[in-house]
């Protein structure tokens, strides 16, 4: 079992009727100190109201880590621009799931647990045939993931380490090819199998986009960039997604349905589909002399007009993850070439804007992962139907590590958030006759 690591640090004081409560302090290693309210209720018969959830820490976590205001993401406490620059999303991988990066012999044994598992059952591939042609690929992949509790009985115990460790593999491994396949049914295209000499993200690529009738050459750019959009989606601490997954959990739900129900909160406009919306907004703008137009809009506080893609919720400064991200985006373009695509063009002019304009600056509405990522993946072929999907896919490490973690709490409960009732006081039933 996981042992807290929150020292105490102090008491604030709480006066209510006449009463006084004294609250514990704690402190963690980076981040605003916490202040337990979890015998507030029995002692003092008071909720605290917290709409979002946004200023209440719902777990202990010792994951990821981040600082808004700094515009600093960790993950187990390396910076997400050095994972980005010099690690590659199965090391992410281990390093989410296990706290430490791996050595060597660890290595291996982790990718080659990884590759064993990419395969799905083979009678899964009739679920796809029941959806149609133009279903959405994450209402597959909601199907899809949940169904898998059918198929692999001997891994949703979740009171057994050897089975959440079986479960946390297989659901790494599948997610490529779960969303691969999704692709191939939607543009009636045969499903391709994964092959074992290939790297992860080099083996979605080739089952995305090969044919039968010709051979695929993986290009390494290409898989860098999908490979780094892994690495900067793999985790983001709280969010909804991974609270739904953790609500999931607390309940004990099999891991599968857990990470089924994260999807389907994933698929959520407001959460996954930024870089959807991204791309919908330069499409929208259409050519590089709209632009204008469309800044002056941004500017206008009278205009309900906002800049997609631009600036963030959590953070205040620029998004460490755009800074890695962008990298690989001019890489992608460099490589594909772009001269040809208005909306590229339109992308390229407006990133120039964002980072030079007195207005963007003061704001600090710099480019985030949403718009570098929306671009980069539609250069790399992908529909924007399948943008959430690829979210989804990076982000099940960072559920299935969340929702591990969650399982070996000792202090872990069923969610159970309570209210402020505003509705009608208690009252009699009138029968329809009388009423």
């Amino acid at each position: 079992m996981r042992e807290s690591k929150a020292k105490p640090s102090g008491s604030a004081t709480l006066s209510y009727k006449n009463k006084n409560y004294e609250l514990p302090i704690f402190s963690g290693t980076e981040g605003p100190n916490v202040m337990d309210i979890r015998k507030l209720y029995g002692d003092a018969d008071i909720f605290t109201y917290d709409p979002g959830f946004t200023s209440t820490a719902s777990c202990e976590s010792d994951i990821t880590f981040i600082d808004g205001d700094k515009g600093i993401l960790l993950y187990r406490g390396y910076s997400i621009d050095q994972l980005a620059a010099h690690s590659n999303f199965l090391e992410v991988c281990y390093l989410l799931l296990h706290g430490e990066l791996p050595n060597k012999k660890e290595m291996e044994t982790f990718n080659r647990s990884i590759t064993m598992h990419t395969m799905v059952h083979d009678q899964m591939s009739t679920f796809y045939r029941g959806f149609r042609r133009d279903a959405h690929p994450m209402a597959i992949m909601c199907g899809v993931v949940g169904a898998l509790s059918a198929f692999y009985h001997d891994s949703t115990d979740i009171n057994d380490p050897r089975q959440r460790e079986i479960a946390s593999h297989r659901l790494i491994a599948k997610m490529p090819t779960i969303a691969a396949m999704a692709y191939k049914y939607a543009v009636g295209q045969p499903f391709v199998y994964p092959l074992n000499n290939l790297g992860y993200t080099e083996n979605f690529m080739r089952m995305t986009f090969s044919v039968p009738a010709e051979e695929y050459k993986v290009n390494p750019v290409l898989a860098k960039a999908l490979d780094t959009i892994f690495i900067l989606h793999a985790d983001h601490e709280q969010n909804a997604s991974t609270s739904t997954v953790r609500l999931a959990g607390s309940s004990g739900a099999n891991p599968f349905a857990c990470i089924a129900a994260g999807i389907a909160c994933l698929w959520g406009p407001a959460h996954g589909g930024a870089n959807e919306a991204a791309l919908k907004m330069l499409e929208e703008i259409g050519t590089v002399d709209r632009i204008p137009e469309y800044i002056k809009k941004a500017k206008d506080k009278n205009d309900n007009f906002r800049l997609s893609g631009f600036g963030h919720r959590v953070y205040k400064n620029y998004d460490p993850r755009a800074k890695a991200m962008q990298q690989q985006t001019h890489a992608v373009l460099n490589e594909v070439g772009h001269g040809d695509d208005p909306i590229l063009k339109v992308a390229m002019e407006l990133e120039r804007i964002a980072l030079s304009d007195e207005y963007f600056i003061e704001k600090k509405l710099y480019p985030n992962i949403d718009f570098y990522s929306g671009i980069t993946l539609k250069a790399l072929g992908f529909p924007t139907s399948m943008f959430t999907a690829l979210f989804a896919l990076a982000r099940t490490v960072g559920w299935i590590a969340q929702w591990k973690e969650m399982i070996e709490d000792p202090h872990q409960k069923i969610g159970r958030p309570r209210q402020l009732y505003t509705g009608a006081a208690q009252r009699d039933y009138v029968p329809l006759t009388k009423r």
